[in-house]
């Protein structure tokens, strides 16, 4: 084997750890709505290269968990308004119950199967405010989704929901309560497992719909609720930003 043959893994692998740790530190309040976020400042935060950390970043801004500012870098964004919300959340109605029906046209019983694990792990996740058990809810939430886009198999559709990624954990990490509607969601996905395991491409659209409309009520809701409490987060110092 060349030296640099298992170069690629190896780095992907360290992206993917820095990715997730950004994650965390954005999630348990480390990273603050408007804090800066330098890329060799948090290249020495976590002891690595700031290659992985330039890429960690490129990959978080493609969710909207930070934004690049022209000649500044990298700051965490404001918490997103009850019209970015909704904006957000009409677009998922208009693209996953049509993905959904798609996937459902297609079947399969691993497909199905990995759809059930999916929900297995939201409901074994803590449902608490502390980062690790909010990641942990979300990256099974965002599987069953993902699991459900990639399945659709319309490449178009595809680029259109990666745009929409990571909104509902960026929305969640300013308010610092956790996640409040696990047992809405869990429900909701699993009756649209139920809808799958049928397949009936209509019902499998009807229940994308509603649920995408229970979540888009709900995450207004914590809105309203964190602008009345005021309970996000402020700009504060710390290794990252230098």
């Amino acid at each position: 084997m060349e030296a640099g043959e298992d170069s690629k893994p190896i780095r992907s692998t360290l992206v993917d750890q820095v990715y997730e740790r950004l994650m965390e530190l954005l999630l348990d309040g480390t990273l603050k709505s408007g804090d800066p976020v330098s890329i060799d400042g948090t290249a020495r935060y976590l002891g690595v290269s700031p290659t992985p950390v330039r890429e960690a970043l490129a990959r978080l801004e493609s969710t909207g968990n930070v934004v690049r500012v022209a000649m500044r870098g990298y700051r965490v964004p404001e918490m997103p308004d009850a019209k970015e919300i909704s904006d957000i959340m009409d677009a998922r109605l208009l693209i996953e119950p049509r993905m959904a029906e798609l996937a459902c046209a297609r079947g399969g019983g691993e497909w199905l199967d990995g759809l059930e694990n999916a929900i297995d792990e939201q409901e074994q996740a803590p449902h608490t405010s502390d980062a690790a058990a909010i990641r942990k809810y979300h990256r099974a939430d965002e599987q069953f989704h993902r699991l459900i886009a990639e399945h659709a198999d319309n490449a178009a559709l595809l680029r259109a929901y990666d745009a929409l990624g990571g909104h509902g954990q960026r929305f969640r990490l300013f308010i610092g309560k956790g996640v409040q509607d696990s047992d809405y969601a869990i429900a909701e996905h699993r009756e649209l497992l139920d809808a799958f395991r049928r397949g009936y491409g209509p019902d499998v659209y009807r229940i994308m719909h509603t649920h995408i409309t229970g979540v888009k009520e709900r995450a207004l809701a914590e809105h309203a609720e964190a602008m009345r409490t005021g309970s996000w987060g402020s700009a504060h110092g710390n290794g990252l930003h230098r």
